[in-house]
């Protein structure tokens, strides 16, 4: 453990600065372990991986690192994102204490489903994210006009209440919505209450401290999700979808309310992938492609996703998806393009649902699909 006069003299010499930058180069062996993709739109991607990772575990780890003055803020973006993030998805974070209480305003918007969990994050340690308590909009009390309170702490509050255990230390938000370009999420504020009212200068001790804690964040990122993607290479048959790994994504930091079925594709250029499925009596559902290192694809341009209200139906209600490099063309189901991707990742989630239908899937050839 560093001492108070250790980490000054390595804030001084610049010492905390090197060893910071030292650890993110170390991270770079996640980018190139011999399993991974390793072509130019994959290494590309990886590299730029690490980037969002930096940005997202400093703004954490260091400028919102004190869980006396909570930041809570907007973790992943269109392009700040890791972990298989769902377009639909509003995600704020903010650094917590399980020994603290803590007070969140807000006044509802239209997101079709709202849930706050407070987290054990070991990111940094063993990559894992162990849920200490859950609120969701089912249970969620507003006032006539869509206001509410919630109360985070140890000890049960009336009202809506938000539980934390000695070793909480983080809370995510998700707000899902129909349309992420025209829906409006929740206003969030947040503030601790038994706390000090204003923050101490900034310390040579809290620097190296947020510096270390960042950098480990981002190898422990890394590492969890490229695990995830080569887990799913052989504990799911190439090219389906399965909920077999439903614990793991729960301990990563998933919402318990939320049955996630994860699979992982490859498709040559002249194939596609078909995906079959009834649907549920669920609150909301979607379906996205990931790359390998578990982001997101840019859904800002490219039709790699799709949810409960945007998707197309058959006549007996089921829904289908073409996976394919191109589109095949009208009447053959909803398409999903794979971006030059040839590989990674995929997603379905059914929130709130009565049941967890497991889709058919399977490879065909793309022109077999043309009319």
């Amino acid at each position: 453990m560093t001492t108070k006069p250790d980490a000054e003299k390595s804030v001084l010499s610049g010492q905390a600065w090197d060893d910071f930058c030292d650890a993110l180069k170390e991270a770079k062996r996640f980018i190139l372990r011999p399993e991974a993709p390793a072509g130019e739109l994959d290494r590309a991607e990886g590299f730029r991986h690490l980037t969002r990772l930096i940005r997202i575990s400093l703004e954490q780890m260091l400028e919102g690192s004190d869980p006396r003055f909570p930041l809570l803020f907007r973790s992943i973006t269109a392009t700040q994102k890791y972990g298989g993030d769902s377009p639909d998805n509003v995600y704020h974070n903010a650094t917590l204490r399980g020994d603290l209480e803590y007070r969140i305003r807000g006044k509802i918007g239209n997101a079709i489903y709202f849930s706050m969990g407070t987290k054990a994050n070991r990111y940094f340690t063993d990559g894992s994210m162990a849920s200490t308590g859950e609120l969701d909009c089912k249970n969620l009390l507003l006032d006539a006009d869509g206001g509410f309170e919630i109360m985070l702490s140890q000890r049960p509050q009336p009202g809506n209440w938000l539980p934390m255990q000695p070793d909480t230390s983080m809370i995510v938000v998700r707000q899902m919505l129909a349309d992420w370009r025209n829906d409006v999420p929740a206003t969030l504020t947040m503030e601790c209450v038994n706390g000090p009212k204003q923050p101490e200068p900034l310390s040579a001790a809290s620097l190296a401290q947020g510096l270390a804690a960042a950098a480990g964040y981002v190898s422990g990122c890394a590492r969890t999700f490229t695990d995830f993607s080569e887990t799913l290479k052989t504990a799911v048959p190439l090219n389906t979808l399965d909920g077999s790994l439903q614990a793991f994504f729960i301990r990563a930091g998933g919402d318990p309310n939320i049955f996630y079925l994860q699979g992982y594709w490859r498709l040559a250029a002249d194939e596609a992938l078909l995906i079959e499925s009834e649907v549920p009596e669920c609150l909301f559902w979607n379906f996205q492609l990931d790359n390998y290192w578990m982001e997101s694809m840019d859904y800002r341009y490219l039709k790699v996703a799709l949810n409960k209200f945007n998707a197309k139906y058959a006549a007996d209600g089921r829904l289908k998806i073409v996976i394919a490099a191109r589109d095949p063309g009208p009447g053959t189901g909803n398409f999903i393009e794979t971006g030059g991707h040839l590989e990674g990742g995929m997603i379905l989630r059914w929130v709130h649902a009565q049941a967890h239908p497991t889709p058919r899937c399977r490879v065909v050839k793309l022109d077999s699909l043309r009319h």
